[in-house]
């Protein structure tokens, strides 16, 4: 207790914060490391380019090929063929989407066009490719 200049008491009560510091900043360690691990998505060796980033408000739909010409939409493995049905599905309810396209650099140029071609087929006009900046120094 303290006793103010009137001689009357008073409580003081004071918050601390150093626990709460502590508990944060482990908190935000912890975020910095998980973060780069939550990369959503298939493994795929990027073709290497120099080119500028797309930007876009909505979040793009992804749909990867791996190099064993496999076809997935996010994470969910989808036939080229349906590709076209699920993208018509998803922007009836969604609007205009747009996609980006993932396609490891061993997969032949062929395939890469008759996938486009499928999403093209799904009403979908903005379509993007992922590929791995050049690092020049």
């Amino acid at each position: 207790m303290e006793f103010n200049s009137l001689g009357k008491d008073k409580l003081m009560s004071q918050i601390n914060v150093t626990p709460l510091v502590d508990v944060m900043l482990v908190l935000l360690i912890i975020f910095m490391v998980a973060a780069p691990m939550m990369q959503s998505g298939i493994e795929v060796d990027l073709p290497k380019i120099e080119a500028s980033a797309i930007t876009s408000h909505d979040e793009p739909i992804v749909i990867s090929i791996d190099r064993r010409l496999r076809i997935y939409m996010g994470k969910k493995r989808v036939k080229q063929r349906d590709l076209k049905k699920k993208l018509a599905a998803i922007q009836k309810t969604r609007g205009e989407i747009s996609v980006l396209l993932k396609a490891d650099e061993k997969v032949s140029y062929g395939t890469v066009v008759r996938t486009m071609a499928e999403i093209r087929k799904g009403g979908v006009t903005k379509i993007g490719m992922v590929t791995e900046p050049i690092n020049i120094r």
